[in-house]
């Protein structure tokens, strides 16, 4: 299996320059507002759906009994929320079904 490159914020902001013909200022505006978009939703307790791409949710994950890998002994896991992210329909046919 190949190595995987990972897309970033500044891949996205030159992504957008080119195909907008943006400057770095606008792209970099762009792609940061969207995102800030994103988490302020996220904060106020709003799903965030992307049509055909996908959607982002909080959930809720109880209290529970963990184990210490290294020494074996039993610690309490404290509830917590975790960002829970689920494919559209069609990006998953683009990735997964193809």
């Amino acid at each position: 299996m190949e190595a995987m490159e990972t897309l970033t914020k500044a891949d996205l902001s030159r992504h957008l320059m080119e195909r907008l013909e943006l400057g770095k200022k606008d792209a970099d505006l762009l792609v940061n507002t969207f995102l800030e978009s994103i988490v302020e939703s996220l904060k106020t307790g709003e799903g965030v759906e992307l049509r055909g791409f996908g959607s982002f949710r909080l959930r809720d994950r109880r209290a529970r009994q963990g184990r210490n890998p290294r020494s074996g002994e039993s610690i309490q896991v404290p509830p917590k929320r975790v960002v829970y992210f689920k494919l559209g329909k069609e990006l998953r046919s683009k990735l997964i079904d193809e």
